[in-house]
């Protein structure tokens, strides 16, 4: 089974759940620095989508200004512009496999999509 994280690795919540993966028999790992490779708009709409969740629900609030900016409550586009821009916004870690897309805070949430 492939799958793709994307990491922080400065996250110990990130770190915890890319270990899972690299622990897992059978996964090969993929991984996006996403601070350094930021996922475009269009695949982080996919992302959530694939996920069932909303980009306000994968905001990062925390150390980010993303509320002074009024994004909690704006619209999905200018969510997604702005965290395509500004990958910070992105809540971590984000992990994709041919069985879904978790947000995986708790890291054991990966284990939901292996």
């Amino acid at each position: 089974m492939k799958a793709t994280i994307w990491h922080n690795p400065a996250c110990g919540t990130s770190r915890k759940t890319l270990a899972i993966l690299e622990e897992t028999p059978g996964v090969a790992v993929t991984v996006v620095e996403y601070l350094k490779h930021p996922p475009s708009a269009e695949k982080l709409a996919q992302l959530y989508r694939d996920a069932g969740m909303t980009p306000q629900q994968g905001l990062r609030l925390r150390g980010t200004d993303a509320e002074e900016r009024g994004l909690p409550a704006a619209g999905t586009a200018q969510v997604l512009a702005a965290m395509a821009a500004d990958s910070r916004l992105l809540e971590r870690p984000l992990v994709e496999t041919e069985k879904g897309v978790r947000l995986c805070r708790p890291q054991d949430k990966v284990h939901e999509i292996l």
